[in-house]
């Protein structure tokens, strides 16, 4: 019997692969973080498979997702990546990358690293649903909100509620796989540095 996967992800190869290999699966590299803070801020309003489509240009365009460079943008920057047809050219979107990536130093200074701060909203410990179909998966909830609150208040921009949910459920924080999903057993199986 072949395993099932999270509905959303029988559309393409590229959102399969996604599913299979990265989303859900708990993530306490800074690196990642900060790349899917980027990707998800930019997904606002759009299909993630079109930014999936985009993410190698975001790579690219935002030096590899170091939030060190991209912390020292400045207007230059900023004008290249309105011209940049490899990302999503949204001057808003941009501006709070680049604003986004100083707010995110300095909560890893605070904190130990980025990974520490939003961990800690779990007690480091991956919150597991158990939900059957893809309609029972809220596009947000109490949890998120208490981030987004947290974040907006550290000066963080474009990363509402819904967004936030989204960054919980890519980078593991909360495991949103249908149970039937063959990766739901994996991830709840696996243990991540």
């Amino acid at each position: 019997m072949e395993n099932r996967i999270c509905p959303w992800a029988e559309k393409t190869d590229l959102e399969r692969n996604y599913h299979d290999k990265e989303w859900g699966v708990p993530c306490r590299n800074d690196a990642k973080q900060f790349e899917f803070i980027v990707l998800e801020a930019a997904q606002a309003g759009l299909s993630w498979h079109t930014i999936l489509q985009k993410r190698a240009g975001y790579q690219a365009a935002f030096a590899g997702f170091d939030p060190d460079k991209v912390a020292a943008f400045g207007d230059r920057e900023e004008e290249e990546l309105m011209q940049n047809p490899g990302i999503v050219r949204n001057r808003l979107k941009i501006k709070a990358a680049i604003g986004n990536a100083r707010v995110f130093l300095r909560v890893g200074e605070k904190y130990g690293s980025f990974s520490d701060y939003l961990w800690a909203f779990v007690d480091n410990k991956p919150l597991v649903n158990a939900w059957r179909r893809l309609e029972e998966i809220p596009a947000q909830n109490p949890l998120s909100q208490k981030i987004c609150k947290d974040l907006k208040q550290k000066g963080f921009k474009f990363l509402g509620p819904i967004v936030v949910y989204s960054h919980l459920q890519a980078m593991g924080l909360i495991n949103d796989h249908l149970v039937s999903c063959f990766r739901y057993q994996e991830i709840n199986g696996e243990r991540h540095p």
